[in-house]
């Protein structure tokens, strides 16, 4: 059996600046598709939810994060966006996000797309008369 005590807490990190924020795993539920795309479902105070939409705010639609659930250690995923969610019996001090994120997707051999060539660009010496 493991030694170690799990944490409630699930950490999301900006790849590229370091940044994170650290939210309540017990007021979040997690849901993925078959196409790997996950929802987290977090309700909670205003003064957490605006914390989480300051977090998101300068990240683009595709910024790649790290996500560690419970301290079980990190996953990589790129971020779809945050929306509001449809809860309705809500007291006025709570609110509820959901925050859409992709998980990671190395591309095939296969899967490569085959780019024309679309410049007119001939290196020097190549330009015959």
């Amino acid at each position: 059996m493991l030694n170690q005590e799990f944490s409630n807490k699930i950490k999301i990190t900006n790849v590229k600046t370091r940044e994170f924020i650290e939210i309540d795993q017990r007021r979040t539920q997690i849901r993925e598709n078959q196409n790997g795309l996950m929802a987290f479902s977090y309700k909670a105070p205003l003064f957490e939810t605006m914390e989480l939409e300051d977090f998101f705010d300068n990240l683009d639609s595709s910024g790649k994060l790290t996500v560690d659930i419970g301290d079980t250690g990190e996953f990589g995923v790129n971020f779809r966006g945050i929306i509001e969610g449809k809860e309705k019996n809500f007291s006025q001090n709570l609110d509820h996000k959901i925050i859409l994120l992709e998980n990671h997707k190395c591309p095939k051999p296969g899967e490569f797309i085959q780019v024309k060539r679309s410049s007119k660009f001939v290196p020097r010496g190549k330009i015959s008369e």
